[in-house]
């Protein structure tokens, strides 16, 4: 993340400017969050078909840990791309500074590396939900990023069912969501506390401004775990 010159994604459907970017930084990634829950939430694998390869992660955190079950079969450069800032202890020492909290239960929390060097990797390629199979539901763990292909070492964890991020191609603009790669198998009472955590009234610029975390939460380590 953080590229010179990086523009608004465009309004996708269904999302209110007003709480959209899930910006990094000033010019870093954008993402819009959807007003209200989505009725609906897709089908999962039935007991019959055989489950996808996963590889879990243990994030600690300043507030408790959060466990991640990451789809190595079904999104292998994005889990492939996290698991390198694993592996290497990238993620030890990093944060999560912004916290969106929409409703009761309903929101997002964001981490990660903050284009700081020499942290943070070179940019992926985009792995969209069409692609992928998976949705914004409630604690996927997905890539923020400004235009696909932006994506680093910066990452969010959706509260509640958030479907509205991902790809539609039926959607104008840039219409391929947002990257998600797992969900929280254990930890979203953690997750949640992050999302009610103090903010500055002051800190983030535009629409982000009020949604920093004041003091931020600490990733104190990143490691993968056995399942």
């Amino acid at each position: 993340m953080g590229w010179p010159g990086c523009a608004m994604l465009p309004i996708m459907k269904s999302l209110i400017p007003s709480l959209a970017l899930l910006w990094l930084l000033p010019a870093v990634s954008m993402a819009q969050v959807p007003a209200t829950p989505p009725p609906a939430t897709p089908a999962q694998p039935t007991a019959s078909m055989p489950k996808p390869a996963t590889t879990r992660v243990t994030l600690q955190t300043a507030d408790g840990p959060i466990v991640l079950e990451l789809e190595t079969g079904r999104a292998p450069i994005t889990t492939a791309n996290f698991l390198k800032y694993v592996d290497g202890k990238k993620f030890d020492g990093t944060s999560f500074y912004r916290a969106v909290k929409i409703a009761d239960n309903y929101g997002l929390i964001q981490g990660g590396t903050r284009n700081l060097a020499p942290r943070t990797l070179k940019p992926i390629a985009h792995e969209p939900t069409t692609k992928t199979g998976l949705s914004h539901t409630d604690g996927a763990i997905a890539m923020a990023r400004d235009v696909p292909g932006t994506a680093a070492g910066d990452f969010f964890i959706v509260v509640g069912d958030m479907t509205s991020m991902d790809a539609d191609p039926k959607a104008t603009g840039d219409n391929q969501g947002f990257a998600v790669f797992g969900h929280v198998v254990e930890g979203m009472e953690t997750v949640r506390r992050i999302m009610e955590a103090p903010k500055s009234p002051t800190a983030g610029e535009g629409v982000m401004k009020g949604q920093m975390l004041d003091p931020t939460i600490a990733i104190t380590s990143a490691r993968r775990t056995a399942p």
